[in-house]
């Protein structure tokens, strides 16, 4: 599409346009949850967890008219959403890990939204590399150049985004090893109906429940524990059973399906 950010070539479509790359919205959202201070900033006020799916679909709709629809209507839709981040601060009612009651927060604070960005390329690459296929190291690192691109909309400077991948590894490091993420009560308590009770059909339930699998045996172990998302069966037998089938996809059904089924509308058109 002419007059995009992005070309038919770069990462981000390549990624993007995979159907199968969808299912790491729920993963990026519970991850996001796991900062007690994007929990107040940025999930709270904007019901995020309170209507999880309608967040979901606005997630995947901007997301979708950045990616592959015109620069002007993307420009258009994250003047939006950095408005409405600069109305929305406040202080936390309840200590949290490190955080004391009382610990402001602001849904613009480039922290927050930094975090919210590492989670849309960290879910998108764990699911493209389970269902869809391999991606090399330069091909992740042309991905997050264009994720820049998308930090930069929703208002973060370059200086306050990793410049390498190298410094993109090392900020995930810091995130799921030290003491920033901590998930509280209340998201725990949304987060457990949004992968166990999904509003659909009883039709499609076991298609939801296979989902809802995978999205919690992809979460990095620690925060899938502090949610206390069990029974799972063993480790072992997780890892195999989610690895089996992605496999299977990977190699026996994604590479022949036709692209009005494969890939999203945006890419085919």
């Amino acid at each position: 599409m002419s007059g995009g950010l992005f070309s038919d070539e770069s990462m981000l479509r390549r990624v993007h346009r995979e159907r199968a790359v969808a299912i790491s919205g729920p993963r990026a959202l519970l991850m996001q949850a796991a900062h007690p201070l994007a929990v107040a900033g940025l999930l709270a006020h904007s019901s995020g967890l309170e209507e999880p799916y309608e967040r979901l679909a606005r997630t995947a709709e901007l997301m979708d008219t950045i990616t592959f629809g015109p620069r002007e209507q993307a420009e258009r839709q994250t003047r939006r959403v950095r408005a409405m981040h600069k109305r929305v601060s406040g202080e936390i009612s309840e200590a949290v890990g490190p955080y004391p009651a009382g610990t402001p927060y602001r849904a613009d604070d480039p922290e927050l939204l930094l975090w919210v960005l590492f989670t849309l390329i960290d879910s998108a690459l764990v699911v493209y590399r389970k269902y869809v296929g391999s991606i090399s190291r330069a091909d992740e690192a042309l991905l997050w150049e264009d994720y820049k691109v998308v930090g930069g909309l929703f208002g973060l400077e370059r200086s306050e985004m990793p410049e390498s991948l190298a410094e993109l590894d090392a900020y995930r490091l810091e995130m799921l090893e030290g003491d920033s993420l901590h998930v509280n009560d209340w998201a725990r308590e949304r987060a457990r109906e949004i992968v166990l009770e999904p509003p659909v059909p009883l039709a499609v339930r076991p298609l939801v429940e296979a989902v809802n699998f995978a999205t919690i045996s992809l979460l990095p172990d620690r925060i899938r524990g502090e949610y206390g998302f069990k029974p799972l069966p063993p480790l072992a037998v997780r890892r195999a059973l989610v690895a089996g089938g992605a496999e299977y996809l990977k190699r026996a059904v994604v590479p022949f399906l036709p692209s009005r089924l494969r890939l999203v509308p945006s890419a085919r058109s």
